[in-house]
């Protein structure tokens, strides 16, 4: 549960653009790899930026 929590956090940072480092990536396309969860989280932030590009 603590790797889903820092996965949905650096999730969120790279939406908001902001870079992560070279460990954080690592983190994240591993965890991404194994954990379905995180996985449809990411899908849902990137359908709803995509959405909201969109609109505006």
């Amino acid at each position: 549960m603590k790797k889903c929590r820092k996965a949905t956090v650096l999730i969120s940072k790279q939406h908001d653009k902001l870079p992560l480092d070279a460990k954080e990536k690592l983190f994240l396309q591993t965890h991404l790899l194994v954990c379905p969860h995180c996985r449809a989280y990411k899908q849902q932030i990137d359908v709803i930026e995509k959405a909201i590009k969109k609109l505006f």
